[in-house]
């Protein structure tokens, strides 16, 4: 079973940076392609950016292209989101996913985290 643990969220002032981090556990993390999600308040949960299993191939949603780069450490088990540029509508909670399916991790993932709580304030 398949596990992942997000931290780094907080509270960051518009324009300002954060890392998040997606600890993975219970299977090899060269198996699952791996994604990033949010889910504002009153709104549905949606895509942000995706990576495959190797790191060679990664996927973002429009919004955030140019601001956010996804990436991955598979000797440490752990995939991450840089968020640069941040406006305050990307309040949100930022959930990691995994899937041993690239072309799934955007769309209907196996795995998901608990979610970590990003702030932007104005």
């Amino acid at each position: 079973q398949v596990q992942l643990v997000e931290s780094g969220g907080g509270l960051v002032q518009a324009g300002g940076s954060l890392r998040l981090s997606c600890a993975v556990s219970g299977g090899p993390v060269t198996w699952y392609a791996a994604g990033w999600f949010r889910q504002a308040p009153g709104k549905e949960r949606e895509f942000v950016a995706g990576i495959s299993s190797s790191g060679s191939r990664t996927d973002y949603a429009d919004f955030v292209k140019g601001r956010f780069t996804i990436s991955r450490d598979n000797a440490k088990k752990t995939v991450y989101l840089q968020m640069s540029t941040l406006k305050p509508e990307d309040t949100a909670v930022y959930y990691c996913a995994a899937d041993d399916r690239f072309s799934q991790v955007k769309v209907v993932p196996d795995y998901w985290g608990q979610g970590t709580q990003v702030t932007v304030s104005s």
